[in-house]
């Protein structure tokens, strides 16, 4: 059974380390949030170290940028680990070949824009469909659609056998009060039609391994025992770190703050009852990063 807690402070004098989710945790997606900053710039100051962890098609820098914007200072964070890095180092090793049919809007084309972490990378050229060895999606290429929208194309990329790197496994976001479709959703309408589909962010250890090196970058090697995830993703946050061995933190007042009865805290009994339903069990819980 999940701990309810009331503040990150209640738990986070066990932990060197956080790994901390951004949109829905740090942000909504328009601006900071508050009492999420506090908290973490008190983590820092008392010694700790956080890593931010986001399943943003992005590199960390266009992400620092962003967050900039949206009024989270420096002082709240040391390093950030993006499931962009991560998909762009496997594209670059030729994961889906050379020539890739790009899945994204504008703002998702400087994922094609080079990468310090590989060595001798493979040339990439963006092509029609028909011509491709391969898919890169970043993810819709209008949220609001329906991503079945996209049958038709995935048809004849199955029958193709072109594989499609997944460059954030997120199924939704909110951006503000408005809910979203990612790259996620696309994933999984392409291997459920038969396609194969690469995932590099969380929950899978791609991203993970990125993270620790970011954390070492900064302080050396962490112990998994004394790291916290901390997200509001039942499917990315939270069975990323029962997959690795990491305590974490849900936020309930985030992608399931109706499911969970949360305004200021959760409902205990219909949290258990959606985390039963998830089937994941996160270490602590808590309505929002506080």
């Amino acid at each position: 059974m999940t701990q309810i807690i009331s503040a990150l402070s209640d738990v986070s004098h066990d932990y060197d380390a956080l790994f901390v989710d951004l949109w829905g945790c740090v942000h909504d997606g328009v601006q900071a949030i508050p009492s999420a900053v506090a908290a973490l710039q008190e983590y820092r100051a008392n010694g700790g170290t956080v890593i931010l962890l986001t399943n943003a098609p992005r590199s960390r820098h266009e992400v620092a940028r962003q967050i900039e914007r949206f009024g989270v200072p420096d002082d709240a964070w040391d390093d950030i680990a993006t499931s962009g890095d991560s998909a762009r180092a496997a594209m670059f090793t030729g994961a889906v070949g050379r020539k890739v049919w790009f899945m994204g809007q504008d703002h998702d084309l400087p994922f094609f824009e080079p990468l310090k972490l590989v060595t001798d990378p493979v040339a990439i050229e963006r092509v029609e469909l028909e011509e491709a060895e391969g898919i890169v999606c970043c993810g819709p290429f209008d949220p609001h659609a329906d991503p079945a929208d996209n049958r038709p194309q995935f048809l004849l990329a199955k029958q193709r056998g072109l594989k499609l790197l997944c460059a954030n496994p997120d199924i939704v976001v909110d951006r503000g009060e408005a809910r979203e479709w990612c790259a996620g959703a696309l994933a999984q309408l392409y291997t459920e039609m038969g396609g194969e589909s690469l995932y590099f962010g969380k929950p899978h250890p791609p991203v993970y391994d990125l993270a620790r090196r970011r954390l070492a970058d900064h302080v050396g090697h962490v112990a998994d025992g004394s790291i916290l995830a901390i997200g509001d993703g039942p499917q990315t946050d939270v069975l990323g770190a029962m997959g690795e061995g990491i305590d974490s933190l849900f936020i309930t007042g985030g992608l399931a703050r109706q499911e969970t009865g949360t305004q200021t805290d959760p409902d205990p009994d219909a949290l258990e009852r959606y985390l039963a339903a998830e089937g994941v069990a996160p270490t602590f819980s808590i309505g929002r990063l506080r």
